[in-house]
């Protein structure tokens, strides 16, 4: 099956059609963030403060990018571990957040909120993060520009490679492909048992 093209901000169309384990190029604006931002913007609302860009309806990476060589956008951009924004994640969903891509598992408290709000969670490849890098064609610093590659950046992207790994109904990819490995498994095994006999 082909890939779909999704453009950021996702439509609401275009997320309830997304399901465990499609495939995705995905165009247009996403931001980053990591621990540290995460914690900051965790801060900001405990204040009563407004966030640093309007979270509605938005996608954020999990990714701190190396500095760019020259003439280069950005350097090397690959996914870190999501399971770090879980504790921060549920109020961010909240509040609109649409889409997050990163890569490893995430908490049942992250899927109960993601589908309470209808958001999806995108796995980019670990180990890639030159060739992520391809797909980023601009890159600006939206706030918390002292922490560096764990600023909150504003990307524009063209044909970003993901998977949907948790869609907006909770089906969570890693577990319904180790259901079908194991189904796989059995199947072999019944059938080596039957020509074994």
């Amino acid at each position: 099956m082909p890939a779909l093209h999704i453009t950021n901000p996702i439509s609401e169309q275009d997320l309830l059609k997304l399901r465990a384990g499609d495939r995705v190029l995905l165009n247009g604006t996403i931001y980053t963030a990591r621990d540290a931002a995460h914690k900051r913007m965790a801060e900001s609302l405990q204040k009563g403060e407004a966030l640093p860009f309007d979270i509605a309806g938005q996608t954020i990476y999990y990714v701190g990018p190396t500095p760019a060589k020259p003439g280069q956008v950005i350097g090397s951009a690959g996914p870190t571990t999501s399971g770090r924004m879980d504790k921060y994640t549920p109020a961010l969903l909240d509040l609109g957040l649409k889409g997050m891509i990163g890569k490893g598992y995430r908490s049942e408290e992250v899927i109960e909120s993601m589908k309470k709000n209808q958001a999806v969670y995108f796995a980019a490849i670990g180990g890639s993060g030159a060739l992520i890098a391809k797909s980023i064609k601009s890159m600006e610093v939206m706030a918390y520009g002292d922490l560096g590659p764990e600023a909150i950046y504003k990307l524009t992207i063209k044909d970003f490679p993901a998977v949907v790994i948790i869609d907006s109904e909770g089906n969570d990819w890693y577990k319904i492909g180790k259901q079908q490995f194991q189904e796989q498994t059995r199947n072999v095994e019944k059938f080596s048992s039957r020509i074994s006999e």
